[in-house]
């Protein structure tokens, strides 16, 4: 969906109270959607149908920015981003950063607890074979390459990522060893 919407198709990026964000290309909000051919909701399924459709918008679980032409750049989905002092940070851009590494063979990003900013951003790396890094090495390969508040405050090594059959990075596996005693 990254692009500009089809003819016959609103689209709207909203913050969590469905209020229209600005078209500046930065600010990242969720984006919604309605039209002839958006879904009237899941078969048999009422529950999950008010829970994606909410006053007549279908809500994608998308985050993204819209530049002043409408154009569309979705950033990560909803459950994966962090919100930290009150900051939308992309965990898709943090795990991209990090990939170009040369170290870095994948990367997970999610959210951990903190007591001063709500939540931050954590790294879980695997290294390629026959390669090593540190943790400060990464920190400030990161900071080299994107605003520092966005950056991870740790990265843990692991040996490997949890992936569904089809490869997908677990990541609500992930956060429940950091959100155990919390409720998120």
């Amino acid at each position: 969906m990254t692009g500009y919407p089809v003819p016959g198709v609103e689209i709207r990026i909203v913050d969590s109270e469905g209020n229209d964000l600005p078209h500046d290309g930065q600010a990242i909000g969720e984006v919604v959607a309605r039209s002839d051919g958006v879904m009237e909701g899941y078969w048999q399924q009422p529950e999950a149908t008010a829970q994606v459709m909410r006053g007549g918008w279908f809500h994608t679980g998308d985050m993204a920015t819209m530049n002043e032409e409408g154009y569309i750049l979705i950033v990560d989905r909803a459950k994966d981003i962090i919100i930290s002092g009150g900051e939308n940070i992309s965990s898709l851009e943090l795990e991209k950063t990090l990939a170009a590494h040369p170290s870095v063979y994948e990367a997970a990003v999610i959210p951990v607890p903190d007591a001063r900013w709500g939540e931050v951003p954590k790294a879980l790396v695997v290294l390629r074979p026959q390669t090593q890094a540190t943790e400060q090495e990464l920190l400030e390969f990161c900071r080299s390459k994107i605003s520092h508040y966005k950056c991870p405050r740790s990265v843990e090594f692991i040996d490997a990522l949890p992936k569904t059959g089809t490869g997908k990075i677990l990541k609500k596996e992930l956060r429940k060893k950091y959100w155990a005693e919390q409720v998120r």
